[in-house]
């Protein structure tokens, strides 16, 4: 097997060819925050948080979908990046309504969680208030536009995983949202196996469970790696 040997924050470590710059930093125990990023899906870098600095290079790279490379020497701690991630978690917060006080998911909230640890207790930059809807057409779950961070993997999960393909990404820039189906209300979409497999990876209280209140909404996408496991155990048994 082919490995590549790299520093990160100072520590060598020997990773195969393939593998990410993030999967490399976990390896050594570096923490690098995440919130679009999870085990068994697709990465697909949307969130920006874990943008890293590799020398010789003249931008931040995102380490979910950069791979290594043998002689890397890279940075996952700096002023730069500790900046960049507040920024980067005050703009999810200003360009939604997350009203954590009120939300399904208060505590147990991976944007909550990131929002602690980058030290953002307050927002340097202005709330928009965006006019967003809430679809409750669904017989057993809730989708509130107000709370999505469109790290889309309710979108992965539901294509890659349960091979459904309800969810999807429509619009751009600001209008940019989450869709069911062909843009219909989620209860409407025949496609939909009322799997809960969307609402078990939302970070947020983006997708709930009808019924939860505040703070009861327990967000748990260890389950996905234990069912990936569990099918991977099966398809390799023998007849």
């Amino acid at each position: 097997m082919s490995v590549s040997t790299l520093t990160i924050d100072g520590q060598a470590v020997a990773m195969a060819v393939g593998a990410t710059l993030l999967e490399a930093a976990r390896e050594l125990g570096i923490a690098i925050p995440t919130l679009c990023h999870l085990e068994g899906l697709s990465p697909v870098a949307a969130c920006r948080l874990c943008l890293v600095e590799i020398e010789g290079s003249g931008k931040l790279q995102p380490a979910c979908i950069t791979p290594v490379l043998e002689g890397m020497v890279v940075r996952t701690d700096s002023p730069t990046l500790r900046d960049y991630r507040r920024t980067v978690i005050e703009l999810l917060f200003t360009e939604g309504n997350h009203v954590c006080a009120v939300c399904v998911a208060n505590g147990h909230c991976e944007l909550q969680d990131r929002a602690v640890e980058v030290g953002m207790d307050h927002s340097r930059l202005p709330y928009r208030f965006p006019d967003r809807a809430v679809d409750l057409s669904h017989q057993r779950f809730g989708l509130d536009h107000n709370r999505c961070i469109l790290c889309t993997r309710c979108v992965r999960v539901c294509d890659e995983v349960e091979g459904a393909h309800v969810w999807d990404v429509a619009w751009r820039g600001e209008h940019c949202r989450i869709i069911a189906g062909l843009d219909q209300p989620w209860g409407a979409v025949d496609a939909c196996t009322d799997c809960g497999k969307c609402v078990m990876v939302c970070p947020t209280g983006a997708l709930f469970p009808k019924g939860d209140t505040v703070e009861e909404k327990h967000e748990d996408p260890s389950q996905l790696v234990a069912l990936l496991r569990a099918r991977q155990a099966r398809q390799g048994a023998p007849p």
